[in-house]
């Protein structure tokens, strides 16, 4: 007989998954449209036998020692760079992710942000709807061609290369750059950079002053992966001082970012609300595959897709 375990979800989530689960296990769902804080989720989450995360939520050595009875840990992203694995793996507590669903909605919303700025939408939508539109202009909102540019794609993951293969049909040349490459002689040959890499210790900061210093002044860079791979000051300095022509970010540091931040003033900068998953299709993909990993956690098997 299948004893119910209890879950908490950490979030609402798009799908039937959850559905499915809850015919089996007693499942919380925290019902708060922001995050819960960690005192409260320390102790929404102290019965739990299995938690579903999501990349606001820190699962760290404080939260598992809350969770005395807890097996498994289905984080609701690809990577996992807000979970303590080897706090985890101390206690044995199983750790899954959703690699591969959100593959062709992330690429497809990094080059909504690449055509954006590099034909500078934005401005040119602001420009309509304050009236400034008068006739057929010749010199005013001039973008960037793609065609024939360089397409630099830092991190030729499952994304990058979704990106990468984006790139080639709009006529780019595309370069790639991984660990052991020499990335800012990548940068100086780059028309237009994409990350996506996962957040490390060695990737922290990867786009820092020094990076920003070899990329050509007209190159255009773009982050829909983590946040702080960028220096956040040394990108502000580049487009205030016309280091690089512009920037595109669905990600930031910190996330989000306030409504006043000193950053949101910067010139030729769009920013995103970490929207690279956010179609129906991919978000419930996500819920699924998360619920699968908690299935399975919670039935001590094997998770179908566990983290590194």
């Amino acid at each position: 007989m299948r004893v119910m375990a209890r879950v908490l979800v950490t979030r609402r989530l798009t799908g039937p998954a959850l559905a499915r689960l809850a015919t089996a296990h007693d499942v919380d769902v925290w019902p708060a449209e922001l995050p819960p804080p960690p005192a409260v989720l320390r102790s929404r989450a102290a019965p739990a036998h299995g938690l579903l995360t999501v990349l606001t939520e820190r699962v760290d050595a404080e939260l598992l020692d809350a969770c005395p009875d807890l097996r498994v840990v289905a984080n609701y992203a690809v990577g996992t760079d807000n979970v303590d694995l080897e706090a985890c793996r101390a206690r044995g507590v199983a750790v899954g992710r959703t690699p591969d669903v959100l593959t062709a909605a992330t690429a497809d919303l990094t080059w909504a942000l690449i055509l954006a700025v590099a034909r500078r939408l934005p401005e040119a939508l602001a420009a309509v709807r304050a009236g400034h539109w008068q006739t057929f202009e010749t010199t005013r909102w001039l973008g960037t061609g793609l065609d024939g540019k360089t397409l630099l794609v830092v991190g030729a993951g499952r994304i990058g290369r979704a990106v990468a293969r984006r790139g080639e049909g709009f006529g780019m040349v595309v370069e790639t750059a991984g660990r052991g490459d020499d990335l800012h002689a990548a940068l100086a040959r780059a028309d237009v950079v994409t990350l996506h890499v996962p957040l490390t210790d060695t990737t922290h900061h990867l786009l820092d002053q020094a990076a920003f210093e070899a990329m050509k002044p007209e190159a255009l860079l773009f982050n829909t992966a983590r946040g702080p791979l960028v220096d956040r000051e040394a990108l502000a300095d580049a487009l205030r001082e016309g280091g690089i022509a512009g920037a595109g970010l669905d990600v930031t540091d910190p996330e989000p970012l306030h409504p006043e931040d000193p950053l949101l003033e910067v010139p030729n900068l769009l920013v995103l609300p970490h929207v690279g998953s956010a179609t129906r299709e991919a978000r419930a993909a996500m819920t699924e595959l998360a619920v699968r990993n908690l299935e399975a956690g919670l039935a001590g098997e094997p998770l179908p897709h566990p983290a590194a």
